[in-house]
């Protein structure tokens, strides 16, 4: 099993931002009375009985207070960018096979050991083969007013990705090898089972970081071999908390899928690029673009080194980036 874990998006708020939610008061209406007996309503009149909607629990509720805030910081800060990079944020080839070999040819997280740490040594080319097949799925605990807007963000960026790559990359509700997971903290129970029954030999190492799940992480994504100890992909899950305001969770949908392509690593020197922890850029960037058409060159094959790599990310990048910044 490979594991190729989203980063941590550690996000610094102010300490003012980390007051306590606070209860919200409500009003006592007195039922009004009448000495008129009602009548029956004709059956055509009679509104539809409709599911009660969910329940919100203290915890998941704080954490979307928590989240608001955290996405307000950051813009107030002007990070979480959207612009795809501009004349600020130049980048040469040379720069860009750096940070190739940095986010898709190093390891972030030891594999196999949950997040633990890797050493940072080179590690060999991960990507799919086998066409990619995105399924969407919600915790019973996600609002449903939320559900088509996520649905559709996610068709949309696969379609965007399988552009992008070459690769075929299709929404599916049959047979699917990548499960984008919308959750809510009170969905959490949920996470581990289901991931069990969409990979049944995932190692439990990958399972028991949902039982604690710190709020520091705001999404990852889990990626799985096809062979034991292989490189190339054959499932992958990403999750995703539902209580991210609509920014940070369109975030977490792009670093989460984009790494569980192959893109598993993170570097501070890449820019502009969301594999860095510094959440300059909320959205995918240009530069993020160009490491993907590396990364799905034909050429690369899964379980390359850095070293047999290395000369077609330097001709890709010189055609993409070219000698001088852009």
């Amino acid at each position: 099993m490979t594991l190729g874990w989203g980063k941590m998006r550690l996000a610094m708020l102010a300490a003012g931002a980390l007051a306590l939610l606070t209860g919200c008061q409500t009003s006592t209406l007195a039922p009004r009375t009448t000495a008129v007996a009602p009548q029956t309503r004709p059956a055509s009149l009679v509104a539809p009985v409709t599911p009660a909607a969910p329940t919100v629990s203290r915890a998941s509720a704080a954490l979307a207070t928590y989240y608001t805030r955290v996405q307000a910081d950051l813009l107030t800060r002007g990070l979480l960018r959207t612009d795809g990079g501009g004349p600020d944020t130049q980048f040469t080839d040379t720069m860009l096979v750096r940070n190739f070999e940095r986010i898709a040819l190093a390891e972030e997280y030891q594999r196999g050991a949950g997040l633990t740490p890797s050493s940072g040594d080179s590690s060999a080319v991960k990507k799919w083969l086998k066409p990619i097949r995105v399924a969407v799925e919600f915790g019973t605990n996600v609002p449903a007013a939320q559900q088509p807007g996520d649905r559709a963000q996610v068709a949309q960026y696969a379609a965007r990705l399988s552009r992008v790559t070459g690769h075929p990359i299709t929404m599916s509700a049959r047979d699917a090898n990548f499960h984008v997971l919308f959750v809510s903290e009170d969905d959490r129970s949920s996470i581990a089972p289901r991931i069990r029954q969409i990979v049944p030999d995932v190692a439990p190492s990958a399972l028991r970081l949902f039982d604690t799940l710190p709020r520091a992480i705001h999404c990852l994504v889990i990626a799985f071999s096809e062979e034991p100890g292989g490189f190339e992909y054959g499932q992958a899950v990403a999750v995703i908390r539902s209580e991210h305001p609509d920014l940070l969770r369109q975030s977490c949908v792009h670093e989460e899928m984009a790494q569980g392509l192959g893109l598993g690593n993170d570097d501070p020197r890449a820019r502009p690029s969301i594999f860095n922890d510094d959440d300059e850029f909320a959205l995918l960037t240009s530069h993020d673009e160009m490491l993907l058409k590396i990364l799905y060159d034909p050429r690369l094959k899964p379980g390359m080194s850095v070293e047999q790599a290395r000369p077609v990310v330097m001709e890709r990048a010189r055609a993409l980036a070219g000698s001088n910044p852009i």
